[in-house]
Formats: C-alpha cells, structure tokens, sequence
C-alpha cells in the first residue's frame, strides 16, 4: 500500500474522531489510509457522543474460587433520546403527580405552621378543643 499523507493535512484528518483514532495507531500504518477509507471508518465509528455521560464508571472484578470475571457498567447522565408517545404520557403522568404531591405536602406543612403559631400565641378559635399537636410538640422541646 501507498502512502496516503503528504503533509498536507485533508479535512476528513482534521476531524477530531479521526485524530484520536489514528493517534492509537502506528505512525506507519496511519498515514497509510486514504481519505476515502477514513471517510468510512468515520461513518462506521460515529461521532462518539454516545458516550458522554456525567458519570460514566466501569470496570472488571472476579470472586474468589470462580474462573470468569464479571464486568460492570453504572451510567449517569441526561437523556437525549427522543421520547416515544407512551414515554411522553408517563412523564406528564408523572411530573402532575409529584406536583400534586408537592403541593399537597406544602399546604399540609403550612396549617401545621399556623396552628403552631397560633397555639404559641396563645389563640383558642373553638373553646376547650384542641388536636394536641401543641402539647406534643411543647414535650419535644
């Protein structure tokens, strides 16, 4: 095979993925590629952006008295795959009921406050009733 390069760098051995990939090789065999086939190798190895993830952790381990090794993989990252139909609705689904969730644990958390604050104070709207909530919370602190 022929030597492709002749120092004059091409488009396609500017592009990042190509670079990388050439760096792994052997000087002699890297610069023996045409662009054409570089064209193809960047079509068949992508643009690699699969691959980020925030938190991207893998790595080998064996147990004792067993012959194979086991691998494990723990991703973590934002999701760029378009969702399907179904995916959309359980999200929506979802994100209503953690809202409803939330704003139900808020009002809830808020008359807790104002019957607190009111008790603290001293106010008694309904003569000789009470929840006991002031009483247990006076024997905490």
């Amino acid at each position: 095979m022929e030597e492709v390069s002749l120092g004059v760098p091409t488009k396609i051995r500017q592009d990042p993925v190509i670079i990388k990939l050439l760096k792994n090789l052997p000087k002699g065999l890297a610069n023996t590629y045409t662009d054409e086939q570089l064209q193809g190798m960047r079509i068949a190895v992508g643009d690699g952006t699969w691959g980020k993830h925030f938190i991207d952790n893998r790595g080998t381990f064996a147990f004792p008295f067993v012959p194979w090794r086991f691998y494990y993989v723990f991703l973590l990252g934002k999701n760029r795959r378009a969702y399907t139909r179904r995916e959309k609705h359980a999200s929506m689904l979802m994100f209503v009921g953690l809202m409803f969730g939330f704003i139900i644990i808020s009002i809830l958390f808020g008359l807790l406050t104002l019957y607190i604050l009111k008790s603290a104070l001293g106010i008694d709207l309904l003569e000789g009733t009470s929840l006991g909530i002031w009483d247990w919370f006076k024997d905490i602190f």
